[in-house]
C-alpha cells in the first residue's frame, strides 16, 4: 500500500528527529563516498529486486532531488509564497535513464549542489528560514521545513544503500 503524503512527511521527518539537519546534510556526501568506495559500477547498478532502485539509481535520484531542492529554495527566497511543482520520482528514473548513469558522477553532482545549497542556507537570516512556497501535493513548506525533510531524505537513502550493499 502506497503511503499518503502525510505519512511520507512523518516518515521522512522521523529519520531526522533529534538531529541537526544542516549537520546531517553536510555529512551525507562523504558517507555516500565511503559506502561506494571500492564497489564496482556493475555492483552499484544491480537492483536488489525488480521493483527496487539500485545504489546507482539512488545516487542519481539524490543528485536530481538536490537539483530540485536548489531550485525550490531559490524560488521561495525570491518570491515567498510561490507555487512549487511536485515531480514523479519514478518517472524521472525511467525518463532520466538512471540505470545508465555513472554512480560516481551522480555523487559528484550531488556533492557540488549540496555544498552550494549549504553555503546559501548558512547565509540566510532568521526571517528567510520562515519563507515558504506552496507545494502542489504537500501544501505550505518553509525553507526550515524543507531542510529537515532533506536531512530525513538523506538518512532514508543512506540506510537503503547500506542495506543493498549488505545484501539485505
Amino acid at each position: 500500500m502506497k503511503e499518503t503524503v502525510q505519512q511520507y512527511i512523518q516518515r521522512i521527518n522521523g529519520y531526522a528527529e533529534g538531529k541537526r539537519p544542516l549537520v546531517v546534510q553536510a555529512a551525507t556526501a562523504k558517507k555516500l563516498e565511503r559506502l561506494i568506495k571500492g564497489k564496482s559500477t556493475a555492483k552499484l547498478r544491480k537492483r536488489p529486486a525488480p521493483d527496487k532502485w539500485s545504489v546507482s539509481e539512488i545516487l542519481a535520484h539524490l543528485a536530481d532531488a538536490e537539483t530540485v531542492g536548489s531550485f525550490r529554495m531559490r524560488l521561495i527566497l525570491g518570491a515567498p509564497g510561490t507555487p512549487i511543482a511536485a515531480f514523479d520520482q519514478d518517472a524521472w528514473v525511467t525518463s532520466g535513464h538512471y540505470e545508465k548513469r555513472d554512480p560516481r558522477k551522480s555523487l559528484e553532482v550531488f556533492r557540488a549542489l549540496r555544498e552550494a545549497n549549504l553555503a546559501l542556507l548558512k547565509s540566510l537570516t532568521p526571517e528567510q528560514w520562515k519563507h515558504y512556497g506552496m507545494h502542489a501535493e504537500r501544501g505550505q513548506e518553509s525553507i526550515e521545513h524543507s531542510v529537515r525533510m532533506f536531512a530525513g531524505h538523506d538518512i532514508n537513502h543512506l540506510q537503503q544503500i547500506e542495506k543493498i550493499l549488505a545484501g539485505k
